[in-house]
């Protein structure tokens, strides 16, 4: 198994000094795990795409800007 180093701020590792009881290492690996998973089926999704890059930039700046009106 290879092994990472992370940097975290000083405020988080207080508080997970105070649960010493868990293995953030654990918690650092199934996070990992779960993102590359949705990668996964993301690229999966993703292959038979007929959408290009154009398409998809123009797309999420129309919903962007719909959100934006909601919240003004």
């Amino acid at each position: 198994m290879t092994n990472m180093t992370l940097s975290i701020p000083e405020v988080l590792h207080k508080e997970m000094s105070v649960h010493s009881e868990i293995k953030w290492s654990d918690i650092a690996r199934q996070a990992f795990e779960k993102k590359v998973n949705e990668l996964h089926w993301m690229d999966k999704a993703l292959q038979k795409s007929i959408l290009t890059q154009k398409d998809a930039d123009r797309i999420g700046h129309q919903i962007k800007a719909e959100v934006a009106k909601r919240f003004r």
